[in-house]
């Protein structure tokens, strides 16, 4: 496993680390036993660091970070996210009171004294605007709540309006080989002022494993099935924000980058970490062999600049204008 600092904060995380939406629901079935089996295979192979939310299961997924992590609280870090819960356009939901409840709701899921990592989980623009809900944030780790505090952003405009607050020390973001907007400012900001950057959706949904064909269906409580077009949520934290006609489409014309590789996933995340400036990638997994298949990420080969230059012409001239909602 290779490591790498979260931004100025002196915590070094597992470069591939795993986002836990997957395990706690929205994606289809569940199950304990092989989610639990899975987050402890990928503590064997050196993964220290989990990201999870208050609504992922309704807590669900807190807990089974609680029960997997029990007796390494000071080796493996766990991100957490809040405001959800509430309505997120709604100023009292980031109230001291508010949020005071959301952390000590997590913390007693996760049974820890402490959050490593805060993370409010895409709030409304105007929220970052106005600014307020850092000062709470800042009061809950004054009182040890929480260690650090970041922000879980839809867009490259609430990213630059964070890295304004210099208490802010990550940003959670939405970056893959269909989303490559934030490499024009967002990353190299946050890599200047020192924010660690957290990616999620690095495989765009799954698009980006190449095993997707267009009549594929997903299961009714598959958030892939009822928000491919932002009925529930933001239309980008599905496929990207592509619609999935089209995102299979175009995954198919990227399936070159496997050549030479172990996977076309294994290749689509390589890709990311291979931007100096990224913490660490962030996949979800439902099990096992789902964990092995993102960490094999770790062994393979790195892009030429020909190669990069290619993904980049190819964003700009067949993907990007196909994508919906802002980012």
């Amino acid at each position: 496993m290779n490591y790498r600092e979260l931004g100025n904060t002196g915590i070094k995380i597992s470069e591939v680390s795993f986002g836990t939406w997957a395990i706690g629901g929205a994606w289809g079935k569940t199950n304990d036993t092989e989610a639990l089996k899975s987050l402890e295979y990928a503590m064997d192979q050196g993964v220290n660091f989990f990201d999870t939310a208050d609504v992922y299961g309704d807590g669900h997924s807190e807990e089974l970070l609680a029960k997997a992590t029990k007796g390494k609280e000071d080796q493996i870090k766990i991100a957490t996210k809040f405001c959800r819960q509430g309505d997120i356009f709604d100023p009292a939901n980031y109230s001291y009171e508010k949020v005071s409840a959301y952390a000590e709701d997590s913390l007693r899921r996760l049974n820890r004294e402490a959050i490593d990592l805060y993370q409010i989980h895409c709030p409304a623009t105007e929220i970052l605007r106005d600014g307020r809900v850092f000062e709470v944030l800042d009061r809950l780790q004054q009182e040890g709540k929480i260690r650090h505090y970041g922000v879980s952003v839809e867009t490259v405009e609430e990213g630059l309006i964070c890295l304004e607050n210099p208490n802010v020390k990550s940003l959670q973001i939405i970056f893959n080989m269909f989303r490559q907007k934030p490499l024009e400012t967002l990353i190299p900001e946050a890599y200047k002022k020192g924010v660690g950057l957290l990616v999620r959706l690095p495989l765009a949904s799954g698009l980006l494993t190449g095993k997707f064909t267009n009549d594929h269906v997903f299961e009714a409580d598959d958030h892939r099935r009822f928000n491919e077009n932002g009925e529930a949520f933001n239309v980008g934290e599905t496929f990207a924000g592509l619609g999935f006609q089209k995102g299979v489409e175009l995954a198919d014309e990227l399936k070159w980058i496997a050549e030479g590789r172990n996977s076309m996933a294994s290749a689509a995340l390589r890709w990311i970490l291979d931007q100096k400036e990224i913490t660490c990638i962030i996949p979800g997994f439902k099990n096992v062999k789902q964990v092995e298949d993102n960490l094999l990420a770790l062994d393979t080969k790195p892009f030429t600049t020909e190669e990069q230059e290619k993904l980049q012409r190819f964003y700009n001239e067949k993907v990007k204008d196909f994508i919906r909602g802002p980012y």
